[in-house]
């Protein structure tokens, strides 16, 4: 763990702290005296067009504001609610959004990728208490009353998911292990409280003994039991468990929270309780309750659409980028971005500026192939002067944008610049304009206010290194799409290659064209020297295209040529070889859109925890893959950042539920960040390829904070079932067969106080999240991934066992709780797995049954990682009298109920047992 870094430090440190103020004013909702204001829903363009629906969300975000307000103990409604409508709705004269978006939506009200399944989630790639992505719903969740009694009032299932998605909690279900043994050789149900109350009942086939009958081995019922619940409770809590009951009102707190249930908000958030969670979050932590509830108003809703999508590019011409192919370059990039990126029906307009500004088109609907071409033949071919005037190019895009019908709300400018001059005299009047500044930052000399302009209008931020002789900037015109939901026109980067090829070598590689796009696809290769490099490129069936079937730009060094109809999917393999004696840099780049309109892409989305960060905190970088709502498994994801002065550094992504990746096989990759060369700006861009000879089935997503399907309900004595939940059918899955190839930018990031020259290592193992504990002969078997000598990079010196009878005791003095003797593990390298058996003294004396484990790895300067999650290992004892198959044992708190042949309910009383019978019924 040793490195350098460049100078810049002082320059570092003053940008991050000009955007950790910007962060504050960033467009999101915001909690200001007990409400929280600017809450952004919003509707999928594929949704139909129904009033209804709008009415019934307005409905269930009322209900939930009250409930929330009681949950939170006085301290948080809902204020302030903007629903975004979908420009394919009628317009009905609604407001038009300001930097509002369907991607930036806190909710989103679209179909399910699969035909069925309405599970309401929350898309939550992070640790404790980190926040969400979306919370989503469908359209029959909202318009289906029946669904109420599956998941309950949608006022009271919106507090559920909003914990997630705010506050970062988890569920206190486990549809994996519904069941668990307590220490007194008990059964119970995975639950918070434990006061909630219910019955067992055998729903399926597969109890052959006819009744919900306990496992020998493990002390937990056999397949096919479920526990029933009463409708009518006294429990007050939980949320996060069964919201869904009429007096569950709060969260499970410190007094009430069930720690040896083994469900997920014990595991990921060390054994606190949610409301311990939730009241330490910044939105809570110095917010003391509202002491007059008289002043809680339901909140109030805006309606919002945007029709036309408008952009405006702001190109600097300045001699302020260095670079002699600077122009060159802007000009290859900004035409890709307008003959093959820009959606269909936008309209664009540019405007160019050195040390004044120009427009150089007014705004122009795209409609056709010759309106892409008018508009790229008003880009710039030459530079203008030394000095570059940003504000006078940003506002002369609103005046072009006003040209349009006269409002700026919710239009797009692309900004690209390498200046150096301050914007404090246009800065105001742009962020009030309503409309949303992407920002292309170019070269480690570029004013530090730059990015300020996206975070404050809610703009995608993006950074391109001065060495211009690569794919940089290409890639992030490509990244700058419309984020209104709408997939199907969006493009898609397929490619992006880049090398320097000595002379007379070739650059060959082989890229995939998959079944889910192929419209409009593109080839474009550009070099630098004159004379294009000699191009070959065969499509599967063996048909070759040549220079002759490329449009060639001999000026700007671009050659490009586009698939007939549908791209036939399969390998496609391309050479290009440099004609030249000396190197050369050739790069590829391949687009494509979706092929069918419903049938969802693959997609690939990358990001970072964290826009700014300070050395040495980690950061995490993420990339969804995903075909619609469904994730893909299985890809190999690589991510390149890119410093502003260095060379790149590739990281290999993981989702493997180990290290940064917090759910395993949900589609969500990720990899720690840690090392870097020197403060100042970052870019990320990643690479994702499946291999031609394998099949990618896309996964249902059942991502861990869904809402529980209840599968039925005891009232008034009766047992009423609802429907079962709808299985998966394989005709509706769409099988990805031949592999797929992705590249997609995921903006900049900054970094400030990096320490000039060699430092020491400070860097620790990184936490282990996925130790596991089962009893086998005897003995706890331990399995967990191998973290990292740094992070989960390298390989660790060690490791540091421990047991307890109480998982507080671990996670509180774990120095204090039994050691284990694990001087014989030797760890394997990061990622591997690791397993590990030992028989704890306790056991041997036969004292307990239950023991918690934890573990710390240790690196080779005595490092420690954080505790790990702490896991639980049950030995059942069995009763002496070996029991009837119509019998249960080891709860003392189970009433058996027979019903006929196929099922037994266990009803949940008094600490005897008692068992009736009653003849020919059925539940």
């Amino acid at each position: 763990a040793r490195g350098t870094m460049s100078r810049g430090a002082a320059a570092g440190v003053a940008l991050l702290a000009l955007l950790a103020a910007a962060a504050e004013a960033e467009a999101a909702t915001v909690l200001r005296g007990g409400g929280y204001e600017g809450l952004v829903a919003a509707v999928h363009p594929r949704v139909g067009e129904d009033a209804e629906l709008l009415t019934r969300l307005q409905e269930m975000i009322t209900e939930a504001s009250f409930h929330l307000f009681n949950a939170t103990r006085g301290r948080a409604h809902f204020r302030s609610v903007k629903i975004l409508i979908p420009p394919t709705w009628t317009e009905k004269g609604y407001e038009a959004p300001k930097h509002e978006s369907y991607d930036t939506a806190d909710v989103i009200v679209a179909p399910p990728y699969w035909k069925h399944g309405d599970d309401p989630y929350t898309l939550q790639p992070g640790a404790c208490g980190q926040t969400g992505k979306y919370i989503h719903f469908t359209p029959n969740f909202l318009a289906n009353d029946n669904l109420m009694d599956i998941y309950g009032s949608r006022g009271r299932l919106f507090v559920h998911e909003w914990a997630h998605l705010r506050w970062g909690v988890f569920d206190e279900y486990d549809s994996e292990r519904p069941f668990y043994v307590t220490a007194r050789n008990q059964v119970k149900v995975t639950r918070c409280s434990s006061d909630v109350t219910g019955i067992y009942v055998c729903e399926k086939n597969s109890c052959t003994e006819g009744s919900c009958v306990i496992n020998k081995l493990t002390g937990l019922f056999k397949e096919g039991c479920t526990f029933i619940h009463d409708r009518n409770q006294t429990a007050v809590s939980s949320i996060m468990y069964m919201q869904s009951l009429s007096s569950v009102a709060e969260f499970c707190d410190e007094h009430n929270h069930n720690r040896e249930a083994p469900n997920l908000q014990n595991q990921m958030c060390d054994y606190r309780s949610t409301w311990e969670v939730i009241k330490n979050s910044p939105d809570f932590k110095n917010n003391p309750p509202v002491t007059n509830s008289s002043y809680i108003t339901p909140p109030s809703f805006s309606l919002l659409q945007k029709r036309d999508r408008v952009i405006c590019l702001v190109l600097d011409i300045s001699k302020t980028v260095s670079g002699d192919n600077w122009i060159k370059r802007l000009h290859q990039a900004a035409e890709l971005y307008l003959l093959q990126i820009v959606e269909e029906y936008s309209h664009v307009g540019i405007v160019t500026f050195s040390h004044r500004a120009e427009i150089k088109a007014y705004m122009r609907q795209v409609v056709s192939d010759d309106v892409r071409k008018q508009l790229a033949s008003h880009l710039p071919a030459a530079p203008g002067s030394e000095r570059a005037d940003i504000c006078a190019g940003l506002q002369l895009a609103l005046e072009v944008i006003r040209k349009k019908d006269g409002n700026t709300y919710g239009s797009e400018i692309v900004l690209v610049t390498g200046g150096q001059d301050s914007m404090k005299k246009c800065f105001s009047d742009m962020v009030n304009s309503g409309s949303i500044i992407h920002t292309i930052t170019v070269g480690s000399s570029a004013a530090k206010e730059i990015e300020h302009f996206s975070k404050e209008t809610g703009g995608l931020m993006f950074f391109v290194p001065e060495r211009l002789d690569f794919s940089d900037l290409l890639d992030v015109f490509s990244g700058i799409l419309s984020r209104s939901g709408d997939t199907f026109n969006q493009s898609i980067q397929i490619e992006s290659a880049s090398d320097s090829i000595g002379g007379y070598k070739e650059l060959r590689r082989t890229v995939t064209i998959d079944s889910t796009v192929g419209r409009e696809t593109f080839f474009v290769a550009t070099w630098q020297t004159s004379g294009a490099p000699e191009i070959t490129l065969s499509d599967p069936s063996g048909k070759s295209y040549t220079n002759k079937d490329f449009d060639i730009d001999s000026v700007f060094h671009v050659a490009r040529l586009q698939i007939p109809g549908i791209a036939e999917t399969g390998e496609w393999i391309y050479t290009l070889t440099n004609i030249h004696p000396s190197p050369q840099v050739l790069t590829m780049m391949v687009t494509s859109r979706a092929a069918n309109s419903t049938i969802s892409a693959v997609a690939v989305k990358a990001h970072v925890s964290k826009d700014i960060n300070d050395y040495p905190n980690p950061m995490v970088v993420y990339v969804q893959v995903s075909q619609g709502f469904s994730p893909i498994l299985g890809a190999n994801v690589t991510a390149i950042i890119s410093p502003q002065n260095g060379d790149p550094v590739s990281l290999e992504l993981f989702d493997n539920g180990a290290g940064s990746d917090i759910v395993k096989n949900d589609g969500i990759y990720s990899k720690y960040l840690f090392s870097f060369p020197g403060n100042g700006r970052y870019s990320l861009k990643v690479h994702v390829h499946a291999s031609a000879n394998r099949t990618i089935v896309p996964q249902r997503a059942m991502s861990w904070s869904h809402a529980m399907y209840i599968p039925g309900y005891v009232e008034n004595g009766k047992i009423k079932m609802n429907p079962s939940r709808p299985s998966i059918i394989r005709n509706d899955l769409q099988i990805q067969r031949g592999g797929f190839h992705r590249t997609a930018a995921g903006g900049s990031f900054i970094i400030s106080a990096v320490p000039v020259g060699p430092y020491a290592d400070v860097f620790p193992p990184c936490k282990i999240i996925d130790l596991d504990a089962r009893i086998e002969d005897n003995k706890v078997v331990l399995s967990w991934t191998a973290p990292g000598d740094d992070f989960d990079k390298g390989q660790a010196a060690g490791y540091e066992i421990r047991t307890s009878e109480t998982p507080l005791e671990l996670r509180d003095n774990f120095y204090r709780t039994t050691f284990v003797n694990a001087s014989s593990l030797s760890p394997e390298l990061a990622g591997y797995k690791e397993m590990f058996a030992f028989k704890p003294e306790a056991f041997i004396a036969g004292n307990i049954s239950i023991i918690y484990v934890a573990i710390r790895a240790i690196d080779e300067v005595s490092h420690h990682s954080e505790l790990s999650n702490i896991a639980q290992a049950v030995m059942f004892i069995p009763p002496m009298d070996s029991p009837t198959s119509n019998v249960e044992f080891g709860v003392s708190t189970i009433l058996l109920l027979v019903f006929g042949l196929l099922s037994v309910v266990c009803l949940t009383g008094s600490t005897a047992f008692f068992l009736s019978k009653k003849k020919d019924k059925k539940t």
